[in-house]
């Protein structure tokens, strides 16, 4: 009777062992390189890339910079342009403006995929670099990459303004649209204007630190965080300004509302949302691990 239940005890065993053993046997080289494709890239990872990105950024000469900034500043003039055209088909009510947020992403969607410059997207990719190799050489080529972008941005935006405003190109009724749509980029008062510009800075820094974890949904990436801006009445110091000039160029805005009350403290807000916070923030988490 012992030996029928030592024979029944290793049958089991040896049963249990072919059932477990497939569970525990070491996977392959092929397995092993499925794993890391499918695995999320440690922080540590895209720091490093979004940090390398900044570098490459602050090398590029100062009219490589200029002519992208411009053309990025041309390419978000079609966020408003694509929100009027939404507004002007759809029925004013309570959930329009969810639906015309959407198309505040299209700018975007054009600068972020085109690798045009965007002064937003470099209050993380050149301040990772700035702090990560601290000097005055490295924080001028940062101020020389923020300024020649900010101003190219701001020249395209201008332009953009300007044919909306004084070409037939434009239909009468889609520029009212867009006007009143810009209306509220000038409504708040200085230190609203600041908060209201803090999440917009945070939420394109947050986008650039996504995108390259995000594989084939870099446009989704995209769409959620600037539909998120623009649903939230949230400022944006580039795509704003497309607005204030419209204003600016139709007389509803004076240049000293356009630049100090619109330009001055967005500019601030975003700097605070996307160097002050999110750029800080991710240096911290990562800076034990980089050492």
């Amino acid at each position: 009777m012992a030996s029928a239940k030592q024979h029944h005890s290793d049958q089991s065993s040896n049963q249990v062992t072919a059932e477990t053993a497939p569970n525990h046997a070491p996977i392959s080289e092929r397995e092993v390189e499925d794993v890391e494709a499918r695995s999320t890239p440690r922080t540590p990872v895209i720091y490093e890339i979004v940090r390398r990105l900044g570098e490459e950024e602050m090398a590029r000469p100062v009219v490589s910079l200029w002519w992208s900034g411009l053309a990025a500043g041309l390419s978000i003039s079609f966020s408003l342009l694509a929100q009027a055209v939404l507004q002007q088909h759809l029925e004013p009510t309570g959930w329009r403006p969810l639906v015309t947020s959407l198309g505040y992403s299209i700018g975007f969607l054009i600068v972020v995929l085109a690798r045009q410059q965007l002064f937003t997207e470099n209050t993380i990719t050149v301040v990772l670099p700035v702090m990560a190799n601290w000097s005055l050489g490295t924080l001028g080529r940062a101020a020389r990459l923020w300024a020649v972008v900010l101003a190219a941005n701001f020249a395209g935006t201008l332009f953009a303004a300007a044919f909306c405003s004084f070409t037939p190109a434009i239909e009468p009724d889609l520029k009212q649209q867009m006007l009143e749509i810009s209306r509220h980029v000038i409504e708040h008062g200085w230190f609203v204007s600041v908060l209201k510009a803090i999440p917009a800075g945070f939420l394109i820094a947050a986008m650039v630190w996504l995108l390259p974890s995000a594989e084939g949904s870099q446009a989704w990436i995209i769409v959620v965080m600037t539909w998120l801006i623009s649903a939230g009445g949230f400022l944006h110091i580039v795509a704003g300004s497309t607005e204030a000039f419209m204003l600016m160029w139709d007389g509803s805005a004076s240049v000293t509302e356009v630049f100090g009350g619109f330009v001055a403290p967005v500019l601030i807000g975003n700097l605070i949302g996307g160097t002050a916070l999110f750029a800080l923030l991710t240096y911290a988490q990562v800076m034990k691990e980089m050492e």
